[in-house]
């Protein structure tokens, strides 16, 4: 087994902190670690190549692409994921980072709960900041809306920076918190945040500029997309690129829960704010996100979305193309085997790797630690176990 191999089957099982670059700008849910979508990267393409990313959720991907002198291309229907996509993968310059710098450090010393709101606040009344009353998390609130009050004054690109720290500040203060924290200690987070999102970025913008300039790579070099799977083929912002050499992603798990789109506030009321602290409008259901109803008999509808998005994937593709899926299921006794059937009727053939294989299936398989997705069931359920698949175009 050649090194590249070697160090991919070892990444599958890597269980390290997400860390490195902007991989740390925001905790998306359900996403992988960077260390194998690097492996994975070095190991099935070469420098120069496209990669493709079709339910990109937060850009690990795209950034280790990018990172290793390949080209990418995401894609995602989650307007979220595609914000905190682009803010990850976005170069900015020592200018740009040095003023968001200082804009926090201002607004950390400056901003506090006796300053006065400019603004009406829309998103309240379209619901986005429901759970958010009460008076442990009203403080919280008001500080963030004039903190991102103050960063909308701010260009276009710095605000894009900003937003994502304030973001990931009000996750830390909100997101599945039994105890909110008060305006101080949120105040203090931010400037950490913002410390270490900036390193992040300073760090991201250097390997990338290197690893183009080393591999000269020239013109447009990612694209970021949001919208549907189905229909990526008649996208007229892809007519120009050719077939990617690499798809790597992780679409939604058949059967299981998970929050793309919202935070859960002490116990599990959910709110859409970060929607409202990105400026990036939602009005979908969970499913919308996950495919269908978890609790569907027979997952109908999932299955279906998983069908015709592979099914234009296939149009995009050439033979030299290698999808690699990391995937899991709630109840895989069945729902593997549907999920082949579904690749095999939108055009893709399963390849089995052997070499790479850890059971007796011949598959991949890893454990995840801590899963904690809810199935539609209530005994522990397989949602801990994750499967690589690779595909080819079948014709």
């Amino acid at each position: 087994m050649s090194e590249n191999l070697t160090a991919f089957v070892e990444a599958v099982q890597c269980r390290e902190p997400v860390s490195g670059l902007t991989h740390n700008f925001y905790r998306y849910p359900a996403r992988f670690s960077p260390v194998f979508a690097r492996a994975a990267i070095e190991a099935f393409s070469k420098l120069g190549d496209i990669i493709l990313d079709p339910f990109m959720g937060g850009g690990t991907t795209l950034v280790e692409a990018r990172a290793l002198g390949r080209m990418a291309i995401g894609a995602d229907i989650n307007a979220l994921a595609v914000f905190i996509s682009k803010a990850k993968t976005t170069l900015y310059t020592n200018t740009e980072i040095a003023n968001v710098s200082d804009w926090t450090r201002e607004v950390v010393y400056n901003v506090n709960l006796h300053s006065s709101i400019q603004t009406t606040d829309v998103w309240a009344e379209q619901g986005y900041l429901r759970h958010l009353n009460d008076c442990s998390t009203w403080p919280i609130r008001k500080l963030i809306k004039l903190i991102m009050e103050s960063a909308s004054q701010l260009p276009r690109k710095q605000q894009l920076l900003a937003r994502c720290i304030i973001l990931k500040t009000a996750q830390w203060a909100l997101d599945c918190r039994t105890e909110v924290p008060n305006a101080k200690m949120f105040r203090e987070k931010l400037l950490f945040h913002s410390t270490e999102i900036i390193a992040g970025a300073k760090d991201y913008a250097r390997t990338v500029k290197r690893a183009d300039t080393n591999h000269k790579l020239a013109g447009r070099k990612l694209l970021c997309l949001q919208r549907s799977v189905v229909g990526l083929e008649n996208d007229a912002r892809i007519s120009n690129w050719s077939s990617p050499k690499l798809i790597l992603t992780s679409p939604p798990y058949p059967g299981v829960h998970v929050l793309y789109h919202r935070w859960q506030i002490q116990g599990r009321r959910e709110t859409a704010a970060p929607f409202w602290i990105t400026n990036t409008p939602d009005g979908s259901g969970a499913s919308f996100y996950t495919f269908g109803d978890r609790k569907q008999k027979g997952l109908s509808n999932y299955y279906k979305q998983i069908l015709t998005a592979f099914t234009s994937l296939a149009q995009i593709v050439n033979k030299q193309t290698l999808v690699v899926q990391m995937i899991a299921f709630s109840e895989p006794s069945w729902q593997l085997a549907r999920y082949l059937m579904a690749m095999e009727e939108a055009g893709f053939q399963e390849i089995k790797q052997p070499s790479l294989a850890n059971a007796k299936d011949d598959r991949l398989w890893r454990a995840v630690p801590n899963r904690k997705w809810y199935a539609n069931q209530e005994r522990a359920c397989s949602t801990s176990q994750e499967v690589v698949l690779f595909h080819r175009l079948a014709r």
